[in-house]
């Protein structure tokens, strides 16, 4: 009985330093981080959207096949990378493969075959499906600390793409030749992220004890493909120099 007489009052004083320390509503817990140290990191997942104009036109000299057909708008594509953050680099930040998937379509009034003049009454259709595979080096050991917290990054490795030319009656074909086959080559990209748990490290410390988000961040990327075949001369010229705007969760 000595001993329970003395168990309450602690127990009492326990019991009201954490309720100052973390409230209670109908959503869980909230309040001041419940650990201090973070969650393992180990994955970057990137939802990514930015202009896409393939270099088709580069392959020609006076001619733009690509331009007259589907004349000098932006045209943009979406998709995803997953990075595997496979090393941690003392001092400097994260490496490790990455993989990424994207998608664009264009489309325009076709030509009159015998009247390369006149615009035909059905479209033309260009669908591209990029993937890639790259080693991504992100400098992020700083940016939890200093007042502008920026992680510099940059990828370099192999990209490959699905296209197809498709007009009224499905997939183009011109005297037995498929309109559609593979492009590939070198590519590499260079950005900077915005690390998004600094405007509000209590949302980002409940994200990472809840869910296992451990950062969150905005990018912006300038990317570039080179899908010729390694110049090889014999490949439709679908990658593309261009810039990405994204969202980026690591967990």
């Amino acid at each position: 009985m000595k001993f329970a007489g003395l168990a309450v009052p602690f127990l009492l004083a326990s019991y009201a330093a954490t309720s100052h320390a973390q409230e209670v509503d109908e959503f869980g817990v909230y309040g001041p981080r419940r650990h201090t140290a973070e969650s393992p990191q180990h994955t970057a997942f990137e939802l990514r959207v930015g202009r896409y104009v393939p270099s088709i036109d580069n392959e020609f000299s006076g001619a733009t096949p690509y331009r007259s057909t589907f004349g000098k708008k932006n045209r943009y594509s979406v998709g995803i990378e997953v990075d595997w953050q496979a090393i941690r680099i003392p001092y400097l930040g994260t490496f490790g493969p990455g993989f990424g998937l994207e998608y664009t379509k264009f489309a325009g009034p076709s030509y009159l075959a015998r009247d390369m003049s006149q615009r035909a009454s059905e479209d033309s259709s260009l669908t591209i499906l990029p993937f890639y595979a790259v080693g991504v080096l992100r400098a992020d050991y700083l940016a939890p600390e200093t007042a502008i917290p920026i992680v510099p990054y940059a990828k370099l490795g192999l990209g490959a793409a699905l296209w197809s030319v498709g007009n009224g009656d499905g997939t183009a074909n011109a005297n037995g030749v498929v309109g559609r086959g593979l492009s590939y080559g070198p590519q590499f990209a260079v950005g900077g992220m915005f690390l998004l748990d600094a405007l509000d490290r209590s949302s980002a410390a409940y994200m990472d004890d809840n869910v296992g988000v451990n950062n969150s961040y905005l990018f912006m990327e300038w990317f570039v493909s080179y899908l010729n075949g390694f110049g090889s001369g014999n490949q439709m010229q679908v990658g593309t120099n261009t810039w990405v705007l994204g969202l980026a969760l690591e967990i």
